[in-house]
């Protein structure tokens, strides 16, 4: 009988969905995120960014990100690469999204300033000709909208969709970007 009391027991545990708490104010978590850039094949254009994030009322909250940005640009039979190394924060804010906050849509506004390295700072290359385009400091805003849903209560899964506009830089002003991310809250 006792077998029968702890199946039925488990049953009913198992069928009652327990939650916790989500998104509290002044909650920090520790995002990694990677992607490839826009007209890119896959594996040759990528980005890899850690982020710390601090929720505020809502679900929103604010994003404070590094980000490290590798680029190749095709010349003859000669592939040139572009590094940028950036830092960015902003602001991200709810769309939409289920009131236990599983599943959200957002939106965030970020400032953006780093540095952008285009072959290693060499000028010259094999056949005689000369890159024009320096290295800069370069600085920006940046705009993206990320679809965020919660694996456990202290993991989130985040598929993004990026812009960046710099100015400051030699090469593409317009750099978009889509990634994927997991997020970790203390």
């Amino acid at each position: 009988m006792k077998k029968h009391i702890y199946t039925a027991m488990l049953v009913l545990m198992s069928l009652t969905v327990t939650q916790g708490q989500r998104m509290l104010p002044k909650q920090k978590g520790l995002e990694v995120s990677a992607g490839i850039l826009s007209d890119s094949k896959i594996g040759n254009d990528y980005y890899i960014g850690v982020a710390m994030t601090v929720n505020s009322k809502n679900g929103n909250y604010q994003l404070w990100a590094l980000e490290y940005t590798h680029q190749y640009h095709d010349y003859k039979d000669l592939r040139i690469p572009q590094e940028t190394f950036a830092a960015e924060g902003g602001y991200s804010f709810v769309l939409m999204g289920d009131a236990g906050k599983n599943i959200s849509l957002n939106f965030g506004i970020t400032g953006v300033v780093g540095y952008e390295s285009i072959n290693r700072g060499g000028a010259m290359l094999y056949d005689g000709a000369k890159i024009v385009s320096g290295n800069n400091f370069i600085y920006g805003a940046g705009g993206r909208l990320t679809f965020e849903t919660y694996l456990s209560d202290r993991f989130m899964l985040l598929l993004q969709g990026r812009t960046k506009v710099f100015w400051g830089t030699d090469l593409e002003q317009f750099r978009h970007s889509a990634g994927a991310g997991l997020r970790f809250n203390f």
